[in-house]
């Protein structure tokens, strides 16, 4: 399962926090299929065939701090354990430009992935790729920061990072299959 976190769709699409979502639908763009609204996961989904291999996709369209309510639901749905998931989410700490993919246990001050693990009450790893915003120079403007539209050149370098990441992400796929 692959899940790109975001915040609702309608209000904060073109927002930093929401970059997990723009790798979703780059992803689903690519594979030529298309996200469709499912109430009872919260959100926007659709599945992908790899290798004879269902992928499930999902983006939230719920708020940040929830998200681990429907990437749950739909996991359990489908008997997806978390290490089973990829999680893709915005980075405070990687630039714009930048997109490193992590395999551990931790959400390093994410309250998205914060919740996703206190949701599935586990400490197991699980994979996610961090796609870099950049960070505020005042600690107090993060939540504004994150919520807010970045510049267009940081659109290049976010959109140029979600490129690679969906390169890593056929890779990481293909190895696993």
């Amino acid at each position: 399962m692959i899940v790109g976190l975001s915040n609702p769709k309608e209000n904060y699409h073109k927002t930093r926090h929401n970059v997990g979502s723009w790798f979703v639908y780059s992803l689903v763009e690519k594979h030529s299929s298309i996200l469709q609204k499912e109430k009872k996961f919260f959100g926007f989904t659709t599945y992908m065939n790899i290798k004879s291999n269902i992928i499930r996709v999902l983006v939230p369209n719920i708020f940040m701090n929830i998200n681990g309510c429907a990437i749950y639901k739909m996991a359990s749905f489908y008997s997806i354990n978390l290490n089973q998931i990829l999680i893709v989410h915005d980075d405070l700490d990687l630039e714009p430009g930048i997109a490193k993919l992590k395999y551990s246990y931790g959400h390093s001050g994410h309250n998205g992935l914060r919740n996703i693990i206190k949701v599935f009450n586990k400490t197991e790893s699980f994979y996610r790729f961090r796609i870099g915003i950049g960070r505020p120079k005042d600690k107090n403007q993060i939540s504004s920061f994150v919520l807010s539209e970045p510049s267009a050149r940081e659109i290049n370098l976010i959109k140029n990072s979600i490129l690679y990441a969906i390169n890593e992400t056929s890779i990481l796929l293909d190895s696993i299959f």
